[in-house]
């Protein structure tokens, strides 16, 4: 079983590519390439349900894991910063060139490399999160490619009948709390996601399509990483970034 679970883990590193949806379909591939287990073997491979719960000293990369209710799903785990165990679910590049400007499905189940940018999916991002209290990390690369770190003590996805709504704890960090403001101009934290093709933000026109990406937007966004070529932050760069990353895992407290 050991082997076989290498061999699983190699197949996948091998499989991730440019394009979307790449979960299930890669799954199904290197699940065919499998040789039949012994009449003995459990019939079910237990996956961890996050990030968090990869052993202690496993090397940053693509792991397979499977939240409460959901089948396998591809994620990339940072594990060597701040503790380890961060579950990625976006990452982006001033230099991307993949398209952000996708549909509400796309978003939904996701799409891009997960060894350079990728959105990991509404969808998958909802399922991880309600297994436990999450908190998340923003990290955002300025205009002259320094990191600033941006942290929110809670950080929850609610279904899709409540539009993927976003809820967010307290911030702490050095790159300034773009994601809630006193503005509802500007707020993100408890705005649906929208997209080109669903829009819930509170603008009068679509800010999805106007601002090039899905996102939690009100009307329209202070804060806007999804997108190709203008990354956004704040007062720390204005469409000028160089990068971004979300991260999340179990909050330490509960």
């Amino acid at each position: 079983m050991a082997a076989q679970c290498l061999l699983l883990l190699a197949c996948v590193l091998v499989l991730v590519a440019p394009g979307h949806s790449t979960h299930i379909q890669t799954l199904k591939v290197f699940k065919k390439s499998l040789p039949d287990a012994p009449a003995s073997s459990p019939k079910k491979t237990s996956w961890p349900k996050d990030c968090s719960e990869l052993t202690a000293g496993s090397p940053s990369g693509v792991y397979i894991i499977q939240p409460t209710g959901l089948h396998p799903i591809l994620v990339y785990c940072e594990m060597s910063g701040a503790g380890g165990g961060w579950t990625v679910i976006q990452r982006n590049r001033q230099s991307t060139q993949i398209s952000w400007a996708e549909s509400w499905s796309t978003y939904k189940h996701g799409f891009g490399n997960m060894h350079t940018e990728f959105w990991l999916g509404t969808e998958y991002i909802h399922q991880i999160t309600q297994q436990k209290v999450y908190q998340v990390r923003f990290l955002i690369w300025d205009a002259s490619n320094n990191i600033h770190v941006a942290d929110y003590d809670l950080f929850n996805v609610e279904d899709e009948s409540q539009g993927y709504r976003l809820r967010l704890g307290t911030y702490s960090g050095t790159a300034g709390d773009a994601m809630d403001s006193k503005n509802p101009r500007n707020v993100h934290n408890n705005m649906k996601f929208s997209t080109k093709d669903r829009d819930q933000d509170t603008y009068r026109g679509n800010c999805a399509s106007r601002a090039g990406g899905g996102w939690w937007f009100s009307a329209c966004y202070s804060a806007q990483l999804n997108v190709k070529g203008r990354i956004t932050w704040g007062s720390l760069c204005k469409g000028n970034c160089k990068a971004s990353a979300i991260l999340i895992k179990p909050a330490p407290y509960h």
